[in-house]
C-alpha cells in the first residue's frame, strides 16, 4: 500500500521550526514511520542534499501535489514543473477511521502564493538523511564552505553534526525565538540560489533611455498650471536673490556721478560703492575753503575737524581696538609727527593732540622760528597740556623705527622751506626710519614731495595727486552743500555714514 505513493510529488509541512519541504517520494518505511524525498526543496529553495528523510511525529501536514501515472511510478510528472513550484493537481492525505491513508482530491490554484512559515525554535526535532544518498560528509562540507564564501551568501541549511549521532543524521542547532527570527531574516536576504544570479550586468543607460524626462516635466508643468500651484520655474526664470546689504524694495536707479565740477577734472576717483569723485585744482580748492570760512567755517573749526579725521584714520592704521585697549598698555604705539611752520603743520599738531588723548605716544617735531602763526601757537598751547613730546632737533627723534610717521612738512606756498637744512635732515631721517608714512593734505607736484607716502588724506575734495602720494583717502571737514554750489560745484556727499572714505583711481 505504501509503495503505491512512490514517485509522487508531495509537500510536507513540519511546523514553524522546520518549515515546508517539497520533493518526490523515494521511500516509505511503515516500520520506522519515516518518509524520504528525493531532490527536495525547503521553503521554495533547492536543498543541497539529494535526499531527506522525515519522521511521522515531525510531520504536521502532507499534501500530494502530483500522482504518477500507471506504469511509471518513479518518473511520473515533469521534473521541471516541480522545480519551478507550479503543481498541477494537489490532494491532501489525512487519517481515516481504519488507520489507512485517505486521499481527498482538491484543486490547487497555481497563482496563489505559498505561505512559507518562519523558523522559530528548533527544539529536539531531527532531520534524518537516508543511507541511499550518493555524496559523502566531507564532500558536502567543502561544498557548503565554498557556497558561504562566494558573493556574501550565507549557509542556508543546517550544518553537519559532529556529535555521536548517526553519521548521516543532521540535527539543527537549538535556538530561541529571537535567534530564529534572525535566521529567518538572513534566509530572506541571502536565501536566493546562487544559480539564479544573472551573468550579465544591469544596463543602466538602456533603462534610463526609456524614461522620457522632458515629457514627464511637461506633464508636471501642465498639471501645475491647471491646478494653480506654484510652478517649478526654468533656469531662465530664477527668482532674484539679494545679499544681506541689498534692499529688496525697488528704488530709483543709482546715479554714480553726483559731483560735477565746473572744469574738466584732470583725474577722477571712485568710492567703494562706485560713486565718482572728481579731483579739483588747487585754485578751486583754495577758493572753496575761503568761501566756507566767509560763511562761518573758520580756520579753527577746520583745523579741529581735520585733526579729528586724521587721528581717526591714524588710530585705524595703528591697529584700532586690537592694539589700543587697556590690556595692551605694554604695547603703546609711537607716532612721529613732522610739522612745518604753516597751516598744514597746524593741522598735524591738532591730529597729534587727539592721538595723545587716545594713549598714543606722540613725538612732535617743529623747527624753531622767531615768529609763529597764531593758529600754530594756539595748537601748540593745547598740545602742551597732553603727554605728547615736542622736539625741534632731528637728533631728538627716536633712532629705532616708530609705528607711524605723519608728514605735515610740505605746503603749497612756502616752497623755500625745502631748501632749509632742518627740512633736509628730517626728510633723511624719515626715509631711513622705514616706518609707514601718512601725509595730510599733500601738495600736487610730486617734485615737492621729499617723503614717499603710503597713505594720503585729502580734505573735502581731492587734488590730482600722483603715485608718490600712495593710496588716497578723503575726509569730510564739514563744508555745507550750498558752499559747494556757490563756487560752481554740483555736490552730493559721497561719505554716507563715515567721515573718512578710501578713494580708488579710475
Amino acid at each position: 500500500m505504501a509503495t503505491d505513493w512512490l514517485g509522487s510529488i508531495v509537500s510536507i509541512n513540519c511546523g514553524e521550526s522546520l518549515g515546508v519541504y517539497q520533493g518526490r517520494v523515494s521511500a516509505v518505511d511503515q516500520v520506522s514511520q519515516t518518509i524520504s524525498l528525493t531532490r527536495p526543496f525547503h521553503n521554495g529553495v533547492k536543498c543541497l542534499v539529494p535526499e531527506v528523510t522525515f519522521r511521522a511525529r515531525d510531520i504536521t501536514e502532507l499534501k500530494i501535489l502530483e500522482i504518477p501515472g500507471p506504469g511509471d511510478s518513479r518518473r511520473c510528472g515533469d521534473l521541471q514543473q516541480m522545480e519551478t513550484g507550479i503543481p498541477g493537481v494537489g490532494c491532501q492525505v489525512g487519517p481515516s477511521q481504519n488507520g489507512t491513508g485517505k486521499v481527498l482530491k482538491k484543486p490547487i490554484s497555481s497563482s496563489a502564493p505559498q505561505n512559507i512559515p518562519r523558523r522559530t525554535d528548533m527544539k529536539n526535532q531531527d532531520l534524518i538523511i537516508s543511507p541511499q544518498q550518493q555524496c559523502s560528509k566531507s564532500y558536502m562540507d567543502r561544498h557548503l564552505e565554498t557556497l558561504t564564501q562566494s558573493k556574501g551568501f550565507r549557509r542556508r541549511h543546517n550544518s553537519w553534526s559532529s556529535s555521536s549521532r548517526h553519521p548521516n543524521q543532521v540535527t539543527p542547532k537549538k535556538s530561541g525565538l529571537k535567534n530564529g527570527q534572525m535566521k529567518s531574516k538572513d534566509d530572506e536576504c541571502f536565501g536566493d540560489d546562487i544559480d539564479e544570479i544573472p551573468d550579465t550586468d544591469f544596463d543602466f543607460e538602456g533603462n534610463l533611455a526609456l524614461f522620457d524626462k522632458a515629457a514627464v516635466f511637461e506633464e508636471i508643468e501642465t498639471y501645475e498650471r491647471r491646478s494653480g500651484t506654484r510652478s517649478r520655474g526654468t533656469p531662465s526664470e530664477k527668482p532674484a536673490r539679494y545679499r544681506h546689504d541689498e534692499n529688496i524694495l525697488e528704488s530709483e536707479p543709482i546715479v554714480y556721478r553726483r559731483i560735477v565740477v565746473p572744469q574738466n577734472a584732470n583725474k577722477e576717483f571712485c568710492t567703494d560703492s562706485g560713486l565718482v569723485v572728481p579731483s579739483v585744482s588747487y585754485e578751486l580748492h583754495k577758493k572753496l575753503l575761503s568761501v566756507a570760512e566767509k560763511h562761518g567755517l573758520t580756520l579753527e573749526r577746520r583745523l579741529e575737524m581735520t585733526g579729528v579725521c586724521a587721528s581717526q584714520m591714524a588710530l585705524s592704521l595703528l591697529g584700532g581696538p586690537n592694539r589700543l585697549n587697556p590690556k595692551n598698555v605694554h604695547q603703546r604705539p609711537t607716532v612721529a609727527l613732522l610739522c612745518g611752520p604753516h597751516v598744514k603743520g597746524a593741522q598735524g599738531i591738532s591730529c597729534g593732540r587727539h592721538l595723545s588723548n587716545h594713549d598714543v605716544h606722540v613725538i612732535l617735531f617743529l623747527p624753531n622760528f622767531v615768529k609763529m602763526l597764531e593758529s600754530i601757537t594756539n595748537e601748540l598751547n593745547l598740545f602742551s597740556k597732553t603727554q605728547g613730546q615736542q622736539v625741534s632737533s632731528v637728533k631728538d627723534l627716536p633712532d629705532t623705527p616708530v609705528d607711524l610717521v605723519i608728514n605735515c612738512l610740505d605746503c603749497h606756498e612756502n616752497a623755500f622751506l625745502r631748501d632749509q637744512p632742518w627740512y633736509k635732515a628730517v626728510v633723511d631721517w624719515a626715509n631711513q626710519n622705514r616706518a609707514p608714512v601718512l601725509s595730510i593734505d599733500p601738495p600736487i607736484s610730486e617734485m615737492e614731495l621729499g617723503i614717499d607716502a603710503k597713505w594720503s588724506l585729502a580734505l573735502g575734495l581731492p587734488l590730482p595727486l600722483g603715485e608718490r602720494a600712495g593710496r588716497v583717502y578723503l575726509c569730510d571737514i564739514g563744508i555745507p552743500q550750498k558752499v559747494f554750489q556757490e563756487v560752481g560745484i554740483n555736490y552730493h556727499s559721497p561719505f554716507g555714514c563715515k567721515f573718512v572714505i578710501p578713494l580708488h583711481s579710475t
